[in-house]
């Protein structure tokens, strides 16, 4: 499997894959990360408890049977741990604190090694929300701003670690964003079971961060639904335990639909409540339909969005198709979507699927990079 079939990287972090192990208390380690993700193009280790509040909090949940990682030198666990990881896999580290100093001198470590620092914002149990860790970080926004700031003067990747449905999640998206973190990681968990696909939507049209999305990906049709809600990654937990194979198996999957499509996690279209992405498959805006209000969030005229993509169009493989519905294929749908008229286009110039696509892909790009409004101020 290319190493390069995926452009997905942040800050000095490259991913080969969008699959990812998630963390889990007491589990993810190195050995099961070994044992169980060695194909993922990203590992997520721990959570690791930092500070005697944390611990004393751990040693609680253990207590009552939960499983946790506690050590009398967290950091020195996190170096072994870091280093035993031997798939090749990008490293990343959860990680809890009742202060910030520890998460600094964690962050300095993480950097040193190559990997990410994760900030868990997500763990729910009593006692984690009774001493301030975990979950209860989404109740103080303000604390979690000035330590995600606080940590970012270390020039570590930073993660964040959340759970959909606690706060208003596009303020906490643009609150992550806005403080500096590179990554946001989503558990979209739904009461009772299943994953809250809407959460995940809701997270992509707030922020261009990269983001992972959590929960209820047991094979590859959950995936790839989750991906065209626009998480850039997945990750698993339980589900690696259940199936041993299922990160092998979702890696060997994504890999072939990225062949053969080119843009793996590509949007579903506007008028099917796709993201903001989903603006490249849009045709030109002269009928009532949901395309003006979403380019309106990000400050578009109708004209100024038409505009937007025939400059891009310009001098690209995009320009052809004077036969299609509106003459150019800068306004055709996506490639699953049937149309025999576009596809006799790209069979007459010979472009593939994939290679379409990936054009389709730098649309989108194009016009989020050249919005009046951010996606992260859209309206």
């Amino acid at each position: 499997m290319s190493d390069y079939l995926f452009d997905l990287y942040t800050g000095y972090v490259r991913f080969r894959n969008p699959i990812a192990l998630a963390p889990m208390a007491g589990i993810a380690d190195s050995a099961f990360a070994n044992q169980y993700a060695g194909d993922a193009g990203l590992v997520v280790l721990g959570a690791f408890n930092l500070d005697k509040g944390s611990m004393e909090v751990a040693s609680k949940l253990v207590a009552r049977g939960r499983k946790e990682f506690i050590s009398d030198e967290p950091l020195e666990l996190i170096k072994q741990e870091i280093r035993a990881v031997n798939s090749g896999s990008a490293v990343a580290v959860n990680v809890r604190s009742t202060t910030l100093e520890p998460l600094i001198e964690a962050a300095k470590l993480v950097k040193e090694e190559g990997a990410i620092l994760e900030l868990n914002a997500h763990c729910k149990q009593p006692e984690m929300l009774e001493s301030g860790i975990g979950e209860a970080l989404l109740h103080d926004l303000p604390r979690l701003s000035a330590w995600i700031k606080a940590i970012k003067e270390t020039g570590v990747v930073l993660s964040v670690k959340v759970r959909a449905n606690v706060v208003n999640d596009v303020e906490l998206a643009r609150l992550i964003d806005k403080a500096g973190a590179d990554i946001i990681h989503v558990d979209a968990m739904l009461e009772g079971f299943g994953a809250d696909l809407d959460a995940i939507s809701n997270y992509r049209d707030a922020t261009r961060l990269f983001l992972i999305g959590n929960n209820s990906i047991t094979d590859f049709a959950a995936a790839k639904e989750m991906f065209s809600r626009g998480a850039d990654m997945v990750s698993v937990a339980r589900g690696a335990m259940e199936n041993s194979d299922l990160i092998k198996e979702l890696v060997e999957s994504v890999t072939s639909y990225q062949q053969s499509i080119g843009w793996y996690n590509a949007p579903k279209h506007v008028c099917s409540e796709g993201d903001f992405r989903g603006l490249a498959f849009c045709c030109l805006p002269v009928k009532p339909c949901p395309v003006h209000a979403k380019f309106k969030k990000l400050g578009y005229t109708a004209e100024e969005f038409a505009r937007t993509k025939l400059e891009f169009a310009r001098g690209t493989m995009l320009e052809f198709g004077e036969d299609t519905c509106f003459g150019s294929l800068v306004w055709c749908c996506k490639i699953t979507k049937p149309c025999w008229i576009r596809d006799g286009v790209l069979n007459t110039i010979d472009l593939s699927d994939a290679e379409y696509m990936k054009l389709k892909e730098k649309l989108a790009k194009h016009i989020l990079d050249n919005a009046r409004i951010p996606v992260n101020e859209s309206r």
